[in-house]
């Protein structure tokens, strides 16, 4: 399907990474949903700019009713279901090296924290999707993660550990819903200049990034965004259960 054909939901598509993918799928004339939790006022901001082609819709990924009734409401503001999911909510996270809990502080509540954000919302929303994608006869699943799975250069223990489960999601799902022509990818970004969840770091450690890359730029959600409309777009019909790492070459795998 042709980026222009799409119907696409970005979850916590109002602000940094998930704006810039929004706008980069309406750039390519998709008709975008853009989903918010809290950021009620951002999203209003970016429909209006986008114009007709957007709807902003508040729902929590982690409540199951509130996804569903999503995808309802998307439904009928275009009259087709959802083709392309994009799962970019962050729950309550900031890139913190300083304020960061280490080993020995660290609770099994923080990780519950981050499993039921990146872990539960992905699930509420590839089951709501699968419906209609299996109407349309395809989709596109693109799961955020991150490239500190693999190369932990600070230890968040907890947002770390729940971006890996979801690369086993990932390919779980993709093993599963193939036969039914949709795709199920990862875009791990490497940390980005500059979002809300990463405010906190220290320009320093921006520098120390830039010189450490290949490409000796930071990575930024523009970078990212690009990748995610490869997965979705027709040129990457023949990729699934794949996880890649837009980071400037600072992973390679």
């Amino acid at each position: 399907m042709k980026l222009s054909e799409q119907i696409v939901l970005v979850t916590g598509g109002a602000r940094g990474l998930g704006k810039e993918t929004v706008k980069a799928f309406a750039s390519e004339g998709a008709k975008v949903v853009i989903n918010y939790f809290h950021s009620e006022e951002a999203a209003a901001a970016l429909k209006e700019e986008i114009g007709e082609n957007a709807v902003a819709i508040q729902a929590d990924v982690r409540d199951e009713q509130q996804v569903r009734d999503l995808f309802t409401k998307a439904r009928e503001n275009y009259g087709r279901p959802i083709t392309t999911v994009v799962n970019n909510a962050l729950v309550n996270f900031k890139f913190d090296p300083v304020g960061k809990k280490n080993a020995a502080d660290i609770s099994w509540s923080d990780y519950q924290i981050q499993l039921e954000g990146a872990i539960r919302g992905a699930l509420n929303t590839t089951q709501a999707a699968i419906p209609g994608m299996k109407e349309a006869g395809e989709g596109r699943i693109v799961n955020i993660g991150t490239n500190l799975f693999q190369n932990p250069v600070v230890a968040y223990h907890d947002y770390t550990t729940s971006k890996a489960a979801l690369l086993g999601f990932t390919r779980n799902m993709a093993k599963e819903l193939g036969e039914f022509g949709i795709t199920v990818n990862m875009v791990s970004g490497g940390l980005l200049k500059t979002t809300d969840a990463s405010s906190a770091t220290s320009e320093e450690v921006f520098q120390l990034i830039e010189a450490s890359t290949p490409l000796k730029k930071v990575t930024t959600p523009e970078d990212v965004a690009k990748a995610v409309l490869f997965f979705a777009s027709p040129w990457g019909s023949g990729v699934t259960g794949q996880n890649l790492n837009v980071d400037g070459g600072l992973v390679m795998d």
